[in-house]
């Protein structure tokens, strides 16, 4: 084998490339990567650019559904549930940007930063207290550079030497020479990482690189933010499942068409549920509300007698009426999208083809209806 650095394009699989983004999405992320670039600070500490990478990260995708947080030694962790009883699903070691001694480097993995990600990644798998077999990534960044690690390398040269793990536990245990974090590093970690150092496989870009970009309101020149987008999801550090089908509902759709119905996806306990919309939040515009209107007017719910199909009560059986009546409207749409979907893949993702909307040439959902020529 031999050292390989991939790009955010090539790192992506093909489940993950093929779900496309919204404008909407891509725009937020365009927002927030700008101020990231734009707070960051040399003359600042390693907390505070440690802060803007938390901020970045929660504020385009993780809150509230994915916990961010220190843990342990660990500069950042992100927890695979909206709460630290979830288990860690990524590692992530921050450096100030100033910082170049430690911050790793192509070509130059064996720097403190890495180091640092192997004793975090140990801690987690062999802690009694853990045993966390479920990490999925392990990030170095200093807001500008990023390096991310699959987390098969780490468990692949480090946790199945069983030469290793025994330094790692005595060690841990307090029976080697050294004590301190920086034995570890130098003494133990160090000639482990020089002894595979050209192994290793990661995605490595800049930040910087995509400034111009960020600073354009030509949304054409957004393929490549689309990307880089995807690449730092949850679904793509976490590995969330991804579905590679062209008849899944695009996520910013799915959302769309919640509240057009007059619903909405909530957390109860390690389940999502969807649920009517809470009173105060409820839009009158929408399917089941305007159902719900008629049903009443007309009279329709004092014909309906069949409790164990309908509710118990008034309430009840007016809403699970009405989101009967909703569905069935929905499906038709959704048939006549999935109808476009399958027509554009006849003529080759020919515009006329396109009588609902479509995506554009980098992937990203386009809202507005194409007309047929």
């Amino acid at each position: 084998m031999k050292l390989t650095v991939l790009s955010p394009r090539e790192s992506l699989g093909k489940a993950d490339l093929a779900y496309k983004p919204t404008r909407k999405e891509v725009g937020h992320f365009k927002v927030e990567l700008l101020k990231l670039l734009e707070h960051s600070n040399p003359a600042e500490s390693e907390e505070y650019q440690k802060n803007l990478i938390s901020d970045f990260l929660k504020r385009t995708y993780f809150s509230p559904d994915f916990f961010i947080n220190t843990k342990g030694r660990t500069d950042l962790v992100v927890h695979t549930g909206a709460d630290g009883t979830h288990p860690v699903g990524v590692l992530i070691e921050t450096k100030r940007t100033t910082n170049t001694a430690e911050m790793v480097k192509v070509g130059q993995l064996n720097t403190k930063a890495f180091q640092e990600l192997v004793l975090y990644y140990m801690c987690e798998r062999f802690s009694l207290s853990r045993r966390n077999i479920g990490i999925k990534n392990l990030v170095v960044t200093n807001g500008w550079q990023w390096f991310i690690f699959p987390a098969e390398i780490f468990e692949r040269e480090f946790a199945h030497n069983p030469e290793f793990v025994q330094l790692f536990t005595d060690f841990e245990g307090g029976r080697l020479a050294g004590r301190t974090t920086d034995f570890f590093y130098k003494e133990i970690a160090a000639p482990a990482i020089d002894a595979i150092a050209d192994e290793i496989r990661f995605t490595n870009f800049d930040m910087r690189d995509y400034e111009s970009v960020l600073r354009d309101d030509d949304t054409q020149n957004d393929g490549e933010l689309a990307v880089l987008y995807k690449l730092l999801s949850p679904a793509s550090l976490l590995r969330l499942p991804f579905a590679n089908d062209s008849n899944t509902l695009n996520r910013g759709f799915y959302t769309e068409l919640l509240h057009v119905i007059g619903l909405v996806e909530t957390q109860q306990g390690s389940k999502r549920v969807i649920l009517r919309k809470p009173a105060e939040d409820r839009e009158p515009g929408s399917l089941i509300e305007n159902a719900i209107v008629q049903l009443e007017s007309l009279d329709k719910l004092q014909r309906v007698t069949d409790p164990s199909r309908f509710g118990k009560n008034r309430d009840e059986r007016a809403f699970n009426i009405a989101l009967q009546l909703s569905l069935t409207w929905v499906s038709r749409v959704l048939f006549l999208k999935l109808l476009e979907a399958q027509l554009s893949g006849y003529t080759r993702h020919s515009d006329a083809a396109r009588f609902l909307g479509g995506v554009d040439k980098f992937g990203v959902l386009n809202h507005r209806a194409s007309q047929a020529g």
